[in-house]
């Protein structure tokens, strides 16, 4: 596991596992150090959420520890909920309740909740405390959980799908209050979404999971040193698609993610591309059972 060494890493997973009557997450390991976000992608069911709402002690493991600051998550989950601000992908409000109560509730069960933190979120982000919840759009009650998140200051922010209701500007925002989130090297985000264009300007690790494994774990620096994207033509190909990690054919042209070696190997006169975290996560995935063929090159 990337991370440094252990008094470094504010979350650590090691074999969990999770079994269910049509799934299994399946012996998932990876850590998280200080100072990072890390970003954790796959499809839709691949295990990101479950493996969340295990951290957060909302599903039972059938095996595995995970530990947040060096604390076990079940024999001190206090200690280790007090630590972390949580933004699930669907939102917890009474509906006709209002964000005041809801604070006033919360308050009540963090010793560090921070009002004046709280209320500077609000105001940053205009969003009412009388209003009833119900008439919020989905991106106010994305940006409403997260001043509620950060108000009793956590060391370690978990985000599922956080920026999928928002518009551009706010993204851009919530991005900005991430980075600025772990500045001071003592503080992380653990931010799973669909939107790797995000990813791609915050993440500094990405950890993608398929089927209920993890298939890649590794700092952005090193997903470009690693892989390179490759085009050409059927030609060029020459028979060796089992080279590439995942690939895209055509009638006459083809795309495809490969590792630099392979590509130094079997290709030195073909073209290539610095590849983007969306590049790890299709290529990889057609790649482990999924074909793709391209249409119009």
């Amino acid at each position: 596991m990337f991370g440094g060494n252990r008094m470094e890493n504010i979350l650590e997973i090691n074999n969990l596992t999770k079994k269910f009557k049509n799934f299994k997450l399946d012996n998932i390991n990876f850590s998280l150090e200080k100072g990072a976000v890390m970003g954790f992608i796959g499809q839709n069911g691949a295990g990101k959420t479950t493996t969340i709402k295990m951290i957060m002690n909302g599903n039972s493991k059938t095996s595995g520890t995970i530990k947040v600051m060096g604390m076990d998550n079940l024999k001190n989950e206090i200690e280790v909920k007090t630590n972390i601000g949580y933004v699930p992908d669907e939102d917890y409000f009474m509906c006709n309740s209002n964000l005041r109560r809801h604070a006033k509730v919360m308050k009540l069960f963090f010793e560090d909740w921070d009002e004046a933190l709280f209320k500077s979120y609000i105001s940053k982000w205009n969003i009412s405390l009388e209003q009833r919840l119900y008439q919020f759009s989905k991106g106010t009650k994305t940006k409403a959980m997260l001043a509620l998140a950060l108000a009793h200051k956590p060391k370690l922010l978990i985000l599922d799908e956080p920026t999928a209701g928002l518009d551009p500007v706010a993204r851009i925002e919530v991005l900005d209050l991430l980075r600025e989130f772990v500045a001071d090297g003592e503080r992380s985000v653990l931010f799973s979404t669909h939107i790797t264009s995000d990813l791609d300007k915050i993440a500094d690790y990405i950890t993608l999971i398929h089927k209920g494994k993890i298939l890649e774990t590794l700092s952005v620096d090193k997903l470009e040193e690693k892989y390179i994207m490759l085009t050409g033509s059927i030609e060029e190909l020459k028979n060796l698609e089992e080279q590439f990690v995942g690939i895209r054919k055509g009638d006459v042209a083809f795309e495809g993610l490969i590792t630099r070696d392979r590509a130094q190997k079997y290709f030195k006169g073909l073209k290539g591309n610095k590849p983007n975290i969306e590049n790890l996560l299709t290529f990889t995935i057609w790649g482990n059972g999924y074909e793709k063929n391209m249409e119009n090159i």
